[in-house]
């Protein structure tokens, strides 16, 4: 009974390491070693962000995000955060995060958590990461949902985190939304850009800098079936995507206890999101389309660029290029 209060106790506290040594000196299952535990605790804290988003929309405790997501969910795939430049705590900026994946795996370990450091390697900046997610308004869920460090992804929400917040914040926003998330499959390497200028607007009326983020390995933990552009699936999935707000997508990972079975269990491939370096914007509180033009063209130029100059180093052949449609 001591044992099971220690491994209760531990997970309370958010470290769970008391678990870990509490389940291996349980004298009935003599044979779970160490290894094996952290292994199913990885696969448990996974499993319980993917049924989180599928069945609240990426809503998840606090409880969670501290104990599960920080430690066991970064160690699964792994997930790490490459910095390339420093950001300034007196400027403002609006991070375009791409590839998304399915489910935002890379997006929320990174930003909305602790997991791999976000704010040892960026001291000074405060993390927005902005999502669809963010938009419900039931009272009590709204708390659940917000306790897990997202916002939502609206004009109001924007507005105010740069304008009425100080500086040293940034915005994460998934620019590619649930229109990229329909061509999301292992070896695919393609963002939806060309006509997402929105972003750009925003960051010009409010002198924000725009930051590209490309997020390696992202598309490689789910295999999911593309529906071609003039199939009954495509049309279903549009569908949802214009009333409902997002695209409801046939995929499958591993099972828990193989990673030979099919299951939700996303597939522990490494993660690996490069920050690149802030495109210096002013601050324009009308501008025209024609000087958000110009800064998108620079965006996508940013972001073409780091792809190229990190896919070797993340194991994608030197001839792959990153599509932008």
């Amino acid at each position: 009974m001591k044992t099971l209060i220690a491994a209760y106790s531990g997970v309370l506290r958010g470290t769970g390491s008391s678990l870990l040594s509490a389940l291996q000196e349980i004298p009935s299952i003599p044979w779970l070693s160490k290894s094996q535990v952290q292994k199913q605790l990885q696969i448990i804290s996974v499993l319980q962000w993917v049924i989180s988003f599928l069945v609240m929309g990426g809503r998840r405790s606090k409880w969670v995000r501290n104990w599960a997501v920080w430690r066991y969910y970064r160690d699964y795939f792994p997930i790490r955060l490459v910095k390339t430049h420093n950001l300034l705590p007196s400027r403002n900026y609006i991070f375009g995060y791409h590839p998304h994946g399915i489910m935002c795996l890379g997006a929320f370990c990174n930003f909305a958590t602790e997991a791999t450091g976000v704010s040892k390697k960026f001291p000074g900046i405060r993390i927005h990461l902005a999502t669809l997610a963010g938009n419900f308004r039931i009272p009590v869920l709204r708390d659940y949902l917000m306790s897990g460090g997202i916002c939502p992804v609206n004009r109001d929400s924007i507005d105010y985190i740069l304008s009425r917040n100080g500086a040293g914040n940034a915005v994460i926003i998934v620019v590619g939304g649930a229109a990229e998330s329909l061509d999301c499959k292992p070896g695919k390497n393609s963002v939806t850009l060309k006509n997402r200028k929105g972003f750009v607007k925003l960051a010009l009326q409010h002198g924000a800098d725009l930051v590209p983020v490309y997020s390696f390995g992202e598309n490689e933990v789910f295999k999911q079936v593309i529906f071609e552009e003039d199939s009954w699936g495509r049309w279903v999935q549009r569908k949802f995507q214009k009333y409902i707000g997002f695209a409801p997508c046939v995929f499958h990972g591993c099972g828990i206890f193989s990673p030979n079975s099919w299951g939700l269990v996303p597939y522990p491939r490494p993660i690996n999101t490069v920050v690149g370096e802030p495109i210096t914007v002013p601050k324009i509180e009308d501008p025209t389309w024609k000087e958000v033009d110009v800064y998108h063209s620079m965006y996508v130029e940013s972001l073409v660029k780091l792809f190229d100059k990190y896919k070797m180093k993340f194991g994608i052949p030197e001839t792959e290029i990153l599509e932008v449609r």
